[in-house]
């Protein structure tokens, strides 16, 4: 064997290395039975978002004619959703691609020509869809930027550490379906001695959510300084959000103040889902609240009550992203899993754990669709006491 060959099949195994390297990097985290699943749920959601606005011209199609009528929208609305540049490249990228499958043959005077364009518009149909891939994954990484950054700033908002309150234990949480969030909590140490406790969920997802959340706390720290009262904070709340948003833009709420002495809970709830109580012998209490959500119409009238917790027993607040998770199946975490994962007891910490897990565990690798938020407050003792 010449020393060239020797020196090429040393080169074939070091390449053959280097490529298997390559493709294990590039595969990374990839697992083949969650493919068909990622498929299963995003093609629909691509089929709605790109004809949100025609999906009704598809209505009572079918077969053939259903099928091209589709393509047709989609093309409509991927080269809309375009910048005029970026639309002109990808109608002659679509077309280098159409002519790339054609062979022109024909006959004059007594002339055979042929024109087969082949692989060379092949290479540039592929090139101007890659350049626009590059392009839009350029805004997205930028977008994407941007959002971290916003998320950043949201979760400033929102407390870090639960509240030190002696004879009372509290454990929180909070997840978003997206970067930003809609849903929302907040302690705070009012001028009396009592806890404002907030649980909050604005409509919508995103962005659209995240602002809202934001002018939410805005206004709710401007309330407990003024007027800690439930129902005047409840009205605050209202008029600036009735204000800022419109129909589609309102806020569930419920707020309590806490008394660490004697236990009572004076709070107002709007279209939030009503708080759990778990009793010293297991009972589970649930108050009757029902009103809409703030925001919604001029004149806001939030549900209001109050309750007493007594030593050993516990109050579990959370948003409607808890109990209408879906997992895999399609089966909702539902009311009844909630009270019987509070049922079982425990601290707070471990109710809060617990209702957690199962939550993580019935939705498996599915995508939140909403964002969570749960907290947790238990009396320790008979001792009240000021936050430290």
């Amino acid at each position: 064997m010449t020393r060239s060959k020797r020196r090429r099949s040393a080169r074939r195994p070091n390449l053959f290395r280097r490529s298997k390297e390559a493709l294990s990097r590039y595969a990374e985290g990839f697992d083949p039975s969650t493919l068909g699943r990622y498929v299963e749920r995003d093609a629909p959601r691509v089929y709605s978002v790109l004809l949100r606005e025609r999906a009704g011209q598809a209505e009572g199609r079918k077969g053939a004619d259903r099928f091209f009528l589709v393509v047709r929208l989609l093309f409509q609305s991927i080269s809309e959703k375009l910048s005029p540049p970026r639309r002109l490249i990808f109608l002659l990228s679509l077309a280098a691609a159409a002519l790339a499958m054609i062979d022109i043959r024909f006959t004059w005077r007594e002339a055979n020509f042929e024109f087969s364009p082949g692989s060379s518009l092949y290479v540039v149909a592929i090139a101007g869809l890659l350049y626009l891939l590059a392009g839009e994954l350029v805004e997205r990484v930028l977008v994407r930027d941007e959002l971290q950054v916003a998320r950043q700033i949201q979760q400033e908002l929102l407390p870090r550490t639960p509240p030190i309150l002696s004879g009372w234990a509290v454990a929180h949480s909070w997840r978003t379906a997206a970067e930003i969030g809609g849903d929302y909590h907040h302690f705070q140490t009012l001028p009396d001695g009592r806890l404002a406790i907030v649980v909050a969920d604005a409509s919508g997802h995103g962005m659209a959510a995240g602002l809202l959340m934001a002018i939410a706390d805005t206004t709710l720290r401007i309330g407990l300084e003024q007027d800690p009262t439930p129902a005047a904070v409840a009205d605050l709340l209202h008029r600036a959000l009735h204000r800022a948003g419109n129909r589609r833009s309102f806020l569930t709420l419920f707020y309590g103040r806490l008394d660490p002495a004697s236990g009572e809970l004076d709070y107002v709830c709007a279209g939030h889902p009503p708080p759990l109580v778990r009793r010293v012998d297991g009972r589970i209490d649930e108050p009757a609240i029902g009103s809409l959500p703030l925001g919604l119409r001029a004149r806001a009238e939030p549900a209001s009550g109050r309750l007493v917790l007594a030593p050993g027993e516990l109050l579990v607040l959370f948003s409607d992203g808890l109990f209408e998770a879906l997992g895999a199946g399609g089966e909702a975490f539902g009311h009844d899993r909630v009270r019987a994962e509070i049922a079982a007891g425990g601290s707070a910490a471990a109710v809060h754990d617990r209702l957690i897990a199962a939550h993580r565990s019935h939705v498996g690798e599915e995508a939140l669709d909403d964002d969570l938020t749960l907290v947790v407050v238990e009396r320790l003792s008979e001792a009240g006491g000021a936050l430290q």
